[in-house]
């Protein structure tokens, strides 16, 4: 495997910090400074969404979306922390 592949941070919390960023930001951009697939963020998204994390705001043909940051991570080695305390370290 090639280390320079590798990352800290999975594509679902970049496209999260994406979205903290720019709650109005379009799929093509975060696709392109995650770089992954308009797709893959469009998944992505919906399953955030799916999970309470992520809800999206429809005005005419654009998306707002609006991040619950005071819910509880997933995994048992972090689900004492919220998304805010993460986020607040790295999308500032």
């Amino acid at each position: 495997m090639n280390s320079k592949h590798w990352t800290f941070l999975s594509n679902h919390a970049h496209v999260l910090v994406c979205l903290v960023r720019d709650p109005e930001a379009r799929l093509r951009k975060i696709a392109d400074d995650v770089g992954i697939t308009e797709r893959a963020v469009q998944r992505i998204i919906g399953e955030l969404e799916e999970a309470g994390v992520v809800t999206r705001h429809r005005f005419g043909r654009r998306n707002r979306y609006e991040l619950d940051l005071d819910c509880s991570l997933r995994h048992p080695l972090e689900s004492h922390k919220t998304l805010a305390s993460v986020i607040n370290i790295i999308a500032k």
